[in-house]
């Protein structure tokens, strides 16, 4: 960054700003008071770029209903600076920190005067002022829980539901293929009655379409908008149907139906809609949670686990251990789930502080809600690409598996009654045998009979 600076100016003084930099002097003094975590923890690209499309949808509606303030020459200009932050040009200029007014009060300040200094550079001239005009009709209290909506929602329908729909379909394809496979199941980490392998990654993809299905109900709420509430939810200076009308911009600029809140006073106060959609997330790093821990167990060994999968060898997996593989891609979705999990316990606190009429920690819910619509994204395609669209059934060690497994004498149960099942399972094991030694052996069945009846791949 340039060292030369230039001087600008707010309601409190005058502030040296750089010269390379369209941020004025509110954002200076936030990144001067806030050094914390700085160039890691800074607002999330997905907030600024929403808060483009609101502050370009702001000035259309703002020349629409004020034209004697929104001028054509300042809206041209405003939308030009506005779309360049849309269109990621001018991510440099945001270096604000989450870790600042629970309000976001110095992030709608940014935007403010990233875009009037674009403008005004756009126009040749001091044309444009971050408070009166862009941030004209608008409060930080209703521009910051607006921008996390819109966010969100991009989120949830552009990054994390295709990439789960890409999961579901890999899952898919393999129920397919994998039909017909007869293998023992496993309950209490114990061995169980057979199931089809085909039936045991149905329950896969079928948690995970049930995860998509909470998730798309969870989107709807996140529609509403607060714009149009300013300062305490009473839409102090703003026009008649000026809500309405952001609201329906907003919707043809994303080609997202949102809309104008039935009611500004909860909106500032209240992100019920951002808990229960971090709930569907948290829903679905639980599935994750359990599907990658499945897959891992299944793959191990080579030699000593038990081995009745395989997956794709993607890097070695000791720096002393030679020829040794780890299952990394199970082990990075369960991390990513514990984060997710980390994440909702923070929103959840944060969501609880709404004092009066504002909440005032909507920088770290967008922060962590942002992070693991991302993280689950990232991880699920990563997931996908890396190790279930190489899964492959080892056939033989699961029919292995399966035919050692003494909860196949539950067959039986209708034939001898349970208690004499349970005497030759466990007569079996004791001696090491066979369920058709020690089953004939205690004189419960002949070995003609216990031939008709025994059928495992039938009792699925």
């Amino acid at each position: 960054m340039s060292k030369e600076v230039r001087i600008e100016h707010d309601s409190m003084g005058e502030v040296r700003v750089p010269s390379d930099r369209y941020w004025g002097a509110q954002t200076q003094r936030s990144k001067d008071n806030f050094p914390i975590g700085v160039g890691k923890e800074t607002m999330p690209e997905e907030l600024i770029y929403a808060f483009g499309l609101l502050k370009r949808a702001a000035a259309r509606v703002n020349h629409l209903l004020l034209p004697e303030k929104m001028t054509e020459e300042k809206l041209l200009v405003i939308e030009q600076a506005a779309g360049e932050v849309v269109n990621e040009k001018l991510n440099d200029h945001f270096p604000l920190v989450v870790w600042q007014t629970g309000s976001g009060t110095q992030s709608n300040m940014n935007a403010n005067e990233v875009i009037a200094n674009r403008a005004n550079e756009l126009a040749g001239k001091t044309l444009c002022h971050p408070n009166d005009d862009v941030n004209m009709s608008q409060s930080s209290n209703d521009t910051f829980p607006t921008a996390m909506h819109i966010s969100a929602v991009i989120g949830l329908e552009d990054r994390l539901l295709p990439a789960l729909e890409g999961l579901i379909e890999e899952f898919k394809r393999l129920e397919t293929e994998n039909a017909g496979i007869v293998k023992s199941g496993r309950t209490h980490l114990q061995d169980a009655v057979p199931i089809a392998f085909s039936q045991e990654i149905s329950g896969w993809r079928s948690s995970l379409e049930r995860d998509r299905e909470l998730i798309r109900l969870a989107i709807d709420p996140l529609m509403e908008l607060a714009i149009g509430a300013t300062a305490v939810g009473t839409g102090l200076n703003t026009p008649a149907s000026f809500a309405e009308k952001v609201a329906s911009e907003i919707a043809g600029l994303t080609g997202k139906p949102f809309r104008s809140s039935s009611n500004k006073f909860h909106a500032l106060t209240s992100k019920d809609e951002i808990v229960f959609a971090h709930g569907a997330l948290k829903a679905l790093a639980g599935d994750l949670m359990k599907i990658a821990n499945d897959i891992r167990w299944l793959a191990s060994g080579p030699r000593c686990g038990l081995g009745e999968i395989s997956i794709p060898e993607n890097e070695p997996g000791s720096s002393i251990m030679p020829g040794k593989v780890n299952p990394t891609q199970c082990e990075q979705v369960t991390m990513v789930a514990v984060q997710v999990f980390g994440n909702d316990a923070a929103i959840g606190f944060a969501a609880s502080q709404g004092n009066f009429e504002l909440n005032v920690f909507m920088p770290v819910i967008a922060y962590n809600f942002l992070q693991s619509v991302r993280l689950l994204a990232d991880s699920i395609s990563a997931f996908g690409s890396h190790c279930v669209c190489g899964l492959q059934a080892q056939k033989e060690k699961m029919h292995e598996n399966l035919h050692r497994s003494l909860m196949l004498v539950t067959c039986l149960n209708p034939y001898i009654g349970y208690e004499n099942a349970a005497k030759t399972a466990k007569l079996a094991y004791e001696k090491n045998i066979s369920l058709k030694e020690a089953c004939v052996g205690l004189g419960f069945l002949t070995e003609e009979r216990f031939d008709e009846v025994f059928h495992p791949e039938e009792m699925v």
